[in-house]
């Protein structure tokens, strides 16, 4: 049977997947509270719908960063995709194009950055680390801009690996057919280097990403490109607020789904405060925990301009290759669509806090 919700996609792509893989994507760090809080704060948020308003047509497009897209959701980033998929990355590129929704690259993709863009239909943001050695992470912004892409994503909340047990218990590493492509052996050897008890990812993490990035880092980024600058890892409404006051153009809340520091805040409810402190000074998109159509709805209520979406699309991936990430994120979209029409809002310009109630 075709799958009729998101969460549908989840059993058959754990059928399809090996073990340690399907828990390095599934997975939180410690005891994972904040992995399941991420989802259960969306069950503490009600509607509070208007009726008699003329829903017969409701638009979902938008703009992120200036460039249009269909509806605000789009694909958050995620490393080696490669492991769901043999087409990896391309395919969820070409996907998501295919409905016109963002895809945001992980810097540890499992296809190159051009390969990447070449297939893509739709807009692209590259997500970057601030490595030790400094020309890593500036030769990946110069290939970012010459490909194409409209935005780059700083992660800023990891200045080290969450301890992820699952992997840990797993002895995880990259299968030999999986690697970091955008980088060279001698920078990604470390991730293939099996060892029982321990985690490659998290080996790896502390050789390369420098610990010491700063608010003053942010210049040096700045002044290797005139891509718009976006930071993910954001949770206090004080860190939003000097981010909007250097001109950071955009601001994802998101707790890494789960996978940093245990026992932080749900994004949806760190995103109100955040929203509040940037007082229009930059887009806020938030990932983490989304399901639905109406969570989505909430987000965008809460003040969120979009939300990305993480483990579902490798759900998808694993499940059907790209028709299975495409059908994921169409049916995001239809269930936004309903939503929007039974809570009395036909555009995204009708939605704000009034429409919910947190418990």
């Amino acid at each position: 049977m075709r799958p009729v919700c998101v969460g549908d996609y989840e059993a058959l792509a754990r059928e399809r997947m090996e073990p340690a893989n399907w828990e390095y994507f599934q997975g939180g760090s410690g005891e994972e509270q904040t992995l399941r809080a991420n989802r259960e704060a969306f069950e503490r948020v009600f509607f509070r719908p208007r009726v008699l308003v003329d829903v017969s047509k409701c638009d979902l497009s938008t703009r992120l960063l200036g460039t249009p897209v269909s509806f605000p959701v789009g694909v958050a980033p995620m490393a080696y995709h490669r492991l769901a998929h043999p087409e990896g990355e391309v395919a969820t590129a070409r996907a998501a194009g295919a409905v016109g929704a963002l895809t945001v690259v992980s810097t540890f993709a499992s296809r190159k950055l051009e390969e990447v863009a070449q297939e893509a239909q739709g807009p692209l943001w590259l997500q970057v680390y601030c490595f030790r050695r400094r020309e890593v992470t500036e030769a990946l912004v110069r290939r970012a801009e010459a490909a194409g892409y409209r935005a780059l994503v700083l992660t800023v909340d990891t200045p080290r690996l969450g301890r992820r047990e699952r992997d840990v218990r797993n002895g995880f590493s990259l299968p030999a057919h999986v690697r970091a492509e955008n980088f060279g052996e001698e920078l990604v050897a470390a991730l293939h280097a099996h060892q029982p008890g321990a985690s490659a990812v998290a080996t790896h993490a502390r050789e390369t990403i420098d610990p010491s990035l700063t608010w003053e880092s942010l210049a040096w980024l700045r002044s290797l490109t005139r891509l718009p600058l976006v930071l993910k890892g954001v949770m206090t409404g004080e860190d939003a607020a000097r981010a909007a006051s250097l001109g950071i153009e955009g601001i994802i809340v998101s707790n890494h789904g789960g996978r940093q520091l245990d026992g932080v805040l749900p994004a949806l409810e760190a995103l109100p405060e955040i929203v509040r402190a940037v007082a229009g000074r930059c887009e806020v998109l938030m990932d983490g925990g989304v399901r639905r159509g109406t969570d989505v709805l909430k987000a965008l209520a809460l003040g969120a301009r979009a939300v990305l979406v993480g483990r579902p699309v490798l759900w998808g991936l694993a499940a059907a290759g790209p028709e299975g990430v495409e059908h994921v994120l169409s049916m995001l979209r239809d269930e936004l669509e309903l939503a929007m029409a039974l809570a009395g809002r036909p555009s995204l310009e009708h939605i704000d806090s009034s429409l919910v109630h947190a418990r």
